[in-house]
């Protein structure tokens, strides 16, 4: 087999396995936990994204294409930053929002951005250059992937303004539509 198709392979097979993992022992828990406590249990994951820096290493990583390696590592160093601050303010709570907002946001798109530069650039064939890296997108990035995806989720479900977004936009929850006070407007 080839190292892409083996890479591809591991790829697939390292979202089936945390999505079984996920769905049996960790958003049994994330559901039970109170919103502020969920989304903090996701931010400390996301806090460790500073890890993506091995990406412009000299002598950990082989020859990345240029064009992948900075943008994934800065990327992933953005979101993590972004979760710390995340929680280092829970204690402010509008801060604490915003924070989450922005480590998710910026933590989807670096992803979606680095799947798609990897592609285009050739990356899976290559999949050997990354080293003992190899274990970043084969096993952290499916669950950065997921909670990303679950965070979300807790957002949309838990924040009334959120709520009143999506419903204005003519969008449907899967729970009794947000109500607001007489005048207030929507």
């Amino acid at each position: 087999m080839s190292p892409e198709t083996l890479f591809r392979i591991h790829l697939v097979l390292g979202y089936v396995a945390w999505l079984l993992c996920f769905s049996a022992y960790i958003w049994p828990k994330l559901k039970a936990m109170d919103n502020i406590e969920a989304q903090r249990a996701i931010a400390t994951l996301h806090s460790f994204r500073f890890f993506g820096l091995v990406f412009i290493l000299p002598g950990v990583v082989g020859n990345l294409p240029a064009g992948f390696a900075t943008l994934a590592a800065y990327g992933d160093f953005a979101t993590g930053l972004l979760a710390m601050l995340a929680l280092l303010i829970v204690k402010m709570r509008p801060l604490f929002w915003l924070f989450v907002v922005a480590y998710n946001l910026v933590g989807a798109a670096d992803l979606i951005i680095d799947y798609y530069n990897a592609t285009q650039l050739g990356l899976p064939a290559l999949a050997g250059e990354l080293s003992s890296a190899y274990v970043i997108p084969i096993i952290y990035v499916p669950l950065l992937m997921i909670t990303h995806v679950v965070a979300f989720y807790l957002l949309v479900r838990s924040q009334p303004t959120v709520q009143r977004v999506i419903v204005r936009c003519g969008g449907a929850l899967d729970r009794e539509p947000v109500t607001r006070p007489e005048g207030m407007p929507l």
